[in-house]
């Protein structure tokens, strides 16, 4: 395993036309590639428009199957370029089955694998459980570049029990493909706190797991969503290495240097001193003892 990995998140804005979004964020990812990265992560969804701001059964004809023709265009590129590619795309399984996705594709072009959303929103113009079934496949973690990394999807990041299953099984990277921003009538009262607690959520993951953390979100407006862009990539103690801006387009280039996950669980044993016999109650919904008797 390298002692350093040069990773790249492509922020981007996207437009109805899913040919022009691909070739967008494939002309993105070869300035990363350029740049020296080995992995390149893109935006949750990013060859369409984020259509989940509306129930719209025509919708469902956005979906492609993996392997398919993004995935195909893709491997072209990470096979000359000798980059991995985390693809995420709008997955269609069969009819009336899909799922929101990220083809893992390696720095030799090949498709060793695919995660599936996991946790799937369900809230104002954020209507994921419209579209995609709960992913199937578990937390997986992947070797790109001799390096085990992690993919998981937008929702999945306020959870701290998906960061912890893709360290306890061995990823020294977090990748979260995104799609967040503000509702326009929420932005000025709330928006600063909603864009702290996302950023401070995903610093904790790193810090509680001793991982890096890499998250590419989308910028623009789509409808009344502000998407509020701020990709970044965070080290295992939490420190923000680099943050992209609020609405620019960009790649974000970072060296992570793997070196800080033994260095931090050295420090920090928090995967050592966990109580594994006392955790029953995560299976739960909701677990509470039971409530003492009346006097």
């Amino acid at each position: 395993m390298p002692n350093v990995l040069r990773v790249a998140l492509v922020q981007m804005s996207c437009e109805a036309d899913r040919s022009a979004n691909t070739e967008r964020a494939l002309a993105l990812a070869e300035r990363a590639a350029r740049d020296g990265a080995s992995i390149v992560c893109l935006q949750e969804l990013f060859s369409t428009r984020y259509f989940p701001q509306a129930e719209d059964h025509a919708s469902f004809d956005l979906a492609e199957p993996i392997p398919g023709p993004t995935t195909q265009r893709f491997a072209q590129f990470a096979r000359r370029a000798k980059v991995a590619v985390l693809c995420p795309l709008f997955e269609r399984v069969g009819p009336g089955v899909y799922y929101n996705s990220v083809a893992v594709i390696s720095e030799n072009g090949e498709l060793v694998g695919r995660y599936r959303k996991m946790h799937i929103p369900d809230d104002p113009l954020y209507f994921e459980k419209f579209y995609f079934a709960p992913g199937d496949l578990g937390f997986r973690v992947f070797r790109l570049a001799g390096v085990p990394v992690a993919p998981l999807i937008c929702w999945d990041q306020w959870f701290p029990e998906a960061a912890r299953i893709a360290a306890l099984k061995g990823a020294y990277i977090l990748f979260y493909p995104t799609a967040i921003g503000w509702h326009a009538h929420e932005k000025e009262t709330h928006g600063a706190a909603q864009l702290d607690a996302w950023i401070t959520v995903q610093r904790g993951h790193a810090i509680a797991n001793g991982v890096f953390v890499a998250v590419a979100n989308r910028v623009g407006w789509e409808g009344t969503v502000q998407f509020w862009g701020n990709s970044f990539v965070a080290d295992p103690f939490g420190r923000i290495l680099a943050r992209a801006s609020e609405t620019k387009e960009e790649v974000l280039v970072v060296d992570c240097d793997l070196e800080r996950v033994e260095e931090c669980r050295r420090h920090w044993p928090f995967l050592r001193d966990r109580r594994i016999d006392a955790y029953a109650d995560l299976l739960a919904r909701f677990a509470r003892d039971d409530p003492p008797p009346r006097e």
